[in-house]
């Protein structure tokens, strides 16, 4: 069984001392990375559903790093594997291959007491804060829950104390504690459900479409909220949302994807103003102008038909089928990330070169 070693903050936070080295890597700047990580599901017909007759690729072969101390935005349109790859890279869905290591520990080789140890130094905000709570517990129980489990508070008074500093860090009185959800406006739950993420004290955070429930106004407060915790307490950040205003907004790298793969991902002023990817260009296109006179002149790109089943991926560049530029070696040719405009953007592209692995003839015709 497999340890999870504690992260650099662990022990000053109050974390037990289990001997382990600080870092798997010395030195290390990559907190998380996945390699060839896949999360393929069956897809099943017949009779009670036992016969399977193909596989649905909701993430098929991502390459990821998510550096120590930055917010990394994951965008991409709904069903494009986004969610899937967070609750993957916490094993919250068990991968189907590939690879997940968290500051240097292999992931996907955990037993229960290394998982524990994971649950509590990589947390998860979730998409619907009134769902993700539990309605018959009170704030103070579902807060300090975490700090039961993983014993960092002794006592029914320092947790106590704690449930009131964490409410107090995301912007709610202590005095609410001992309320439900049902009486909280959504923002709030929000905010219980980051206060309780907090409440193992980790190093990474996977906001899973944090603020597609909220009003706009209470999203920009949230949004502002997870920018200062981030400072504040040096997290690791991981942003899904299928919106890269808001993305542009708190990340300092974009990760872009389409229908299960990276396509593009790079520092967030080069992917948001000046994308290399056709498909990210298309997305910016989307993103309105909050400038009359610029918002009626600009172009937008509205790509041809929908996008492909992930039970039936096309062969070559996934995008070939939308994309306005599609030539030759599209449909042969699975493009893989290469170099491409500023330093540290990537695009799996072959209008920059043609590079990537060629398709084999029987996957061509699967795919046709």
């Amino acid at each position: 069984m497999t340890d999870l070693p504690q992260g650099p903050t662990a022990h000053a936070r109050g974390a037990p001392d289990s001997g382990v080295p600080a870092s798997g890597v010395p030195g290390s700047d990559v907190l998380v990375s996945a390699r060839g990580l896949e999360v393929h599901f069956p897809v099943r017909s017949g009779s009670a559903l036992r016969r399977t007759t193909g596989l649905l690729r909701a993430v098929d072969g991502v390459d990821l790093d998510i550096h120590r101390g930055e917010t990394l935005g994951l965008v991409g349109e709904s069903g494009c594997g986004k969610s899937t790859l967070g609750n993957a890279l916490l094993r919250l869905v068990e991968p189907t291959g590939g690879t997940v290591t968290f500051d240097g520990t292999d992931v996907t080789g955990l037993g229960r007491r290394g998982l524990r140890d994971l649950r509590r130094r990589a947390g998860m905000v979730f998409q619907d804060p009134f769902a993700s709570l539990d309605p018959r517990r009170t704030v103070r129980q579902t807060v300090s829950e975490p700090l039961e489990v993983h014993g960092l508070r002794s006592g029914r008074q320092e947790r106590s104390a704690r449930v009131a500093e964490l409410l107090e860090l995301v912007g709610l009185d202590p005095a609410v504690a001992d309320r439900y959800p049902h009486e909280f406006s959504g923002g709030q739950r929000q905010r219980v459900g980051i206060a309780r993420a907090l409440a193992g004290e980790p190093d990474f955070l996977v906001c899973d479409e944090a603020i597609a429930s909220l009003d706009v106004s209470v999203q920009a407060q949230v949004l502002n909220l997870l920018r200062r915790l981030q400072r504040q307490l040096g997290l690791t950040l991981l942003f899904i949302s299928h919106d890269l205003s808001a993305v542009r907004h708190v990340s300092d790298r974009i990760a872009v994807m389409y229908l299960g793969r990276v396509v593009e991902v790079g520092p967030a002023a080069a992917v948001g103003s000046e994308p290399e990817m056709p498909y990210t260009q298309a997305l910016l296109s989307a993103v309105p102008v909050p400038h009359p006179a610029l918002e009626r002149a600009r172009q937008r790109i509205v790509l041809g038909g929908d996008v492909p089943s992930p039970a039936n991926v096309p062969s070559g560049c996934r995008f070939r089928t939308r994309c306005p530029y599609v030539f030759e070696p599209c449909p042969d040719v699975d493009p893989a990330l290469q170099p491409v405009g500023a330093p540290g953007q990537l695009a799996a592209c072959h209008l920059h070169g043609v590079v990537g692995r060629p398709v084999q003839r029987e996957d061509a015709v699967a795919a046709e």
